[in-house]
């Protein structure tokens, strides 16, 4: 197969179009900007997870205040009562010696409940405390996380535009490239995921390979418009001048 120099030129470009939409594939399957908003979205979780593990808490202690308080509050209605049976003189001498045992129990329990409630109402404020430090990294995490979300969608942003750039770039040499020598690009690009090398010394540029001297003594004899092919990979072998640079 034959190929003029511009067109050998054409197909270089081509080569470095494909190679940079490749490194422009993987970067965009394992952007840094990706794997910091991963991380943050991970944050996020534990945060919300942490609050809402808090949230529980205080609900729990919340149904504890309340039965306490209501507690409490059956007791002094239960002395209310007596109390007023004590002050009413209605009542003879053995049921007022039971009434005053039972104020005394009456008020050794209210004072063991205000005690329970206190201790309750301390771990409330705890958990209170703890859920405001929580919603404040939660508000960190979001300030993160928008972050995170901003430099990696800008990130893909500029790797899609490079894309279109690249993609546009090789549409154009496509068209001015034979369609015979096209094809043998392809068929060579689809085996092995590069199509052309530029010979640089001794070293194919596709397989990164060392011709050995007998092949490069063939190849140098070659016509200027032969198309080559290496020996190692069979990748088109690219002999124009400043391909490499």
């Amino acid at each position: 197969m034959k190929a003029d120099v511009w067109q050998q030129h054409s197909l270089a470009e081509l080569a470095k179009c494909d190679a940079e939409i490749g490194r422009i594939e993987h970067r965009t399957k394992n952007l840094p900007e990706q794997g910091s908003l991963e991380a943050a979205q991970a944050a996020h979780r534990e945060a919300n997870d942490r609050l809402a593990a808090l949230q529980l808490a205080l609900a729990d202690i919340d149904a504890q205040v309340a039965k306490f308080e209501s507690e409490i509050d059956g007791v002094r209605q239960r002395e209310d009562r007596d109390r007023a049976l004590l002050q009413g003189g209605t009542v003879d001498a053995k049921a007022l010696t039971d009434l005053q045992h039972e104020l005394d129990t009456l008020q050794r329990r209210q004072s063991s409940l205000e005690d329970s409630l206190l201790e309750v109402m301390e771990r409330r404020e705890e958990l209170a405390a703890d859920q405001d430090r929580a919603l404040a990294a939660i508000e960190e995490k979001e300030t993160a996380l928008a972050d995170a979300q901003r430099a990696a969608d800008d990130a893909r942003a500029e790797l899609s535009s490079l894309r279109r750039q690249t993609s546009t770039r090789r549409e154009e040499l496509v068209a001015g490239i034979d369609e015979a020598l096209l094809s043998l690009y392809e068929r060579q690009r689809a085996r092995t995921g590069v199509g052309a090398g530029a010979l640089e010394g001794r070293r194919c540029g596709a397989c990164r390979l060392e011709i050995d001297k007998g092949e490069l003594a063939r190849i140098a004899a070659a016509a200027d418009d032969d198309v080559v092919r290496c020996p190692e990979c069979s990748a088109i072998l690219l002999r124009v001048q400043g391909l490499s640079a």
